[in-house]
């Protein structure tokens, strides 16, 4: 009868799926990476431009001097311009997944930087809402520059840029919430090969970076227009043509709609791996 009533007062766990209780103190952990991150940030930037700017030479000037123009909503434009309205979107895609990744997954689990917040007065989920936010500020910080070297080359100086840096920054985020599902789920960073080699390398060559969309099988392309980097470069190679992005509406909607459904994800998994 006894073990029968402290079985019946013992506590309830909460669900790791509950609503995320957030508050303010986000904050000093995100600036506790800035800190950090400052003493190396300018071989950041390079290691992150760099890449992008291979593609951009290579491919933008290479390719595109055979290619001429494409074809963009009944315009041609040219594939310089095609291309680097695409990959900027992928690069921030991958600057945020990178950092949501292996530099997350360092501070949770190599470093326990994670559990040494936690005996502060900071929650679980105030550090993952700290660096779901610095994984996307460092997107932004990669796409910034990459903008500024473009506008050097002249590719495009339409005052719609601004606009296209907004959508970024929020790119940024999408894939930070996509990417800390995987670092909650990981044992190791070699887990991490999955996520680059089966879903972002495959949405890369389907999201109308490199060619339009209109080019693949009626299957596959309607499959791509889900993706979450199709959607995003809709939204910033009209833009970069200096023209508004049609059903705009449709496209930022599905980028929430995965930025909502990643953060909860990540943060039920995140929860339910330190309930351990």
């Amino acid at each position: 009868m006894d073990n029968t009533q402290a079985l019946t007062a013992a506590p309830i766990a909460p669900s790791p799926w509950r609503p995320p209780q957030l508050t303010l103190r986000w904050w000093p952990v995100f600036l506790r990476n800035l800190l950090v991150w400052r003493k190396l940030a300018i071989p950041s930037l390079i290691g992150n431009i760099a890449e992008p700017l291979i593609w951009l030479v290579a491919f933008g000037y290479g390719m595109g001097a055979l290619v001429g123009t494409v074809s963009v909503g009944g315009t041609d434009v040219p594939y310089i311009l095609f291309l680097a309205s695409g990959s900027i979107c992928m690069s921030a895609m991958n600057a945020a997944s990178f950092e949501a990744l292996y530099s997350a997954f360092s501070r949770m689990h190599v470093q326990k930087t994670w559990d040494g917040i936690m005996n502060a007065p900071v929650g679980l989920d105030d550090i993952v809402l700290a660096e779901m936010l610095w994984a996307a500020f460092k997107a932004i910080f990669t796409v910034t520059a990459i903008l500024f070297v473009m506008l050097g080359l002249g590719i495009s100086h339409s005052p719609k840029l601004l606009v296209a840096w907004l959508v970024l920054a929020g790119v940024g985020i999408t894939f930070s919430c996509i990417a800390l599902i995987f670092n909650a789920l990981a044992k190791g960073y070699d887990f991490f090969t999955y996520y680059f080699t089966l879903f972002m390398t495959p949405m890369m060559f389907l999201s109308g970076v490199f060619f339009p969309l209109e080019q693949l099988p009626d299957v596959v392309h309607a499959i791509a227009n889900w993706l979450p980097l199709a959607n995003a470069v809709a939204l910033v190679r009209p833009l970069f043509m200096d023209q508004w992005p049609e059903g705009w509406a449709v496209h930022a909607l599905v980028l929430a709609a995965y930025t909502i459904a990643s953060f909860w994800i990540a943060l039920a998994l995140t929860r339910k791996r330190f309930a351990k």
